[in-house]
């Protein structure tokens, strides 16, 4: 009896240490940690995070191109590793030899595949007033979330030629035409409402301009400026047309009195130049100041389709041909659920013909997600509020993020900002 007991012991010991000493070759054999992006990861939103801490930290990061909905694959770290398990990210450690067997798959001329190397982490700019609440803006949400940084900045930054600091940058639901936001009509009377337009007088005469709306056309037209000398631009909701129209109207005030103080320019639509907008062309204005909407280039107001069936499909671009839009469209889900917001989406017959459209709802002939190059620079407009709030409006409250990790609304915005980190041979077309 003792005699088996001892053969049990040697036997159970012998074949502990083979355990063990599988464990220790597998781990000096697991070169890379592989973060899936497919319906198998835990919390997308958090993964973009990983990505970033781990470029911030010189780490090699590959992004696999419609790998697996966008996967990762980074240097194995046991930072990383540590992050991972912390921030609740799904990952898996993988050897070389099977880093090896996935770069080559990819690298098949016949699959729609691609490697882009992540190497320098964005330095990010969120413009947006101070006495706008952090959570009123899906961006800011999605950086907060994700645990990505940013800096703040507004006019007086903008003004004050600090763009160039910075690699990528994010319009808050702006009104860049001056009439604040349009919102006259239901808030004129509201504290909040009287308050933001003193707000935005005062710091308009602090900058030596007479009217807030020639005081927006200036700082617009620097972001202009940044995007042609190499900058990223993303913009959301309102702050998508009001931009371009700004731009258009130059010159021309199609502001009524209650905004400024005197009357807007008679049949200003003639006088509109559209050759100096980065999207949209062939709009007419919305002249009529108790209608909360700014031109012809928005569907909130016309489209007529029901909630439950609102939905936008991303196209498939080939990742090998044309890795921009690829990036910018990594998913699990090629169809979106829609969302509105005082921008909710643009009716293509606006849209200049050498702007590239990403996603669209075909059955209403509108585009939500487009991209395009300006200069040596590009810029991204995505119609719609917040990707998980169907229908915010103000005063709603913030969206809490944690209840959705795997939003792929939410994702898009994500990609953008991941986008100016990958290396750019790469990013040749």
């Amino acid at each position: 009896m003792k005699m088996m007991e001892m053969l049990r012991f040697k036997i159970s010991k012998k074949l502990s240490l083979f355990f063990l000493f599988c464990s220790i070759i597998f781990s000096a054999k697991s070169a890379y940690i592989f973060i899936p992006m497919d319906e198998s990861q835990s919390n997308h939103l958090k993964a973009y995070g990983i990505a970033y801490y781990a470029i911030e930290r010189d780490i090699k990061v590959d992004w696999l191109l419609n790998y697996q909905g966008g996967s990762f694959m980074i240097k194995q770290h046991s930072a990383i590793e540590n992050e991972c398990n912390i921030r609740g990210v799904s990952y898996q450690l993988i050897a070389d030899v099977q880093s090896t067997q996935i770069l080559q798959s990819i690298a098949r001329p016949e699959v729609n595949q691609d490697v882009v190397r992540l190497e320098k982490a964005p330095k990010i700019a969120i413009y947006s007033p101070s006495n706008k609440q952090p959570w009123d803006d899906a961006v800011t949400l999605a950086l907060t979330y994700a645990e990505i940084p940013y800096e703040v900045i507004y006019d007086e930054e903008v003004l004050a030629n600090l763009l160039p600091l910075y690699d990528w940058l994010h319009l808050h639901h702006e009104d860049f035409t001056g009439q604040y936001g349009k919102f006259y009509a239901s808030f004129k009377n509201a504290t909040w409402y009287k308050d933001q337009k003193i707000a935005y007088e005062k710091l308009a005469k602090k900058l030596g301009y007479d009217k807030v709306s020639q005081e927006k056309l200036a700082v617009a037209k620097k972001i202009k400026d940044f995007v042609n000398a190499g900058g990223f631009l993303f913009a959301m909701c309102s702050a998508t047309d009001s931009y371009d129209i700004a731009l258009a109207a130059e010159g021309t005030d199609i502001c009524q009195h209650m905004f400024d103080g005197d009357a807007a320019t008679a049949s200003p639509d003639q006088y509109l130049d559209f050759s100096r907008t980065l999207a949209f062309k062939d709009f007419t204005l919305v002249k009529n100041p108790n209608q909360y909407e700014f031109s012809s280039i928005d569907a909130t107001q016309t489209r007529r389709i029901n909630a439950k069936i609102d939905f936008f499909t991303l196209f498939d671009f080939s990742a090998k041909w044309d890795p921009v839009p690829t990036m910018l469209c990594q998913n699990h889900m090629q169809v979106i659920k829609g969302f509105m917001g005082q921008t909710t989406a643009f009716k293509n017959q606006y849209i200049k013909s050498n702007v590239l459209i990403m996603g669209e709802t075909k059955a209403t002939n509108e585009a939500r997600y487009i991209h395009g190059e300006f200069g040596n620079g590009t810029w991204t407009f995505y119609g719609g509020h917040d990707p998980e709030d169907y229908q915010h409006k103000v005063g709603d409250p913030k969206t809490d993020l944690s209840l959705h990790p795997n939003s792929p609304g939410y994702r898009l915005i994500l990609n953008n900002i991941l986008f100016p980190a990958a290396k750019k041979k790469k990013l040749k077309t």
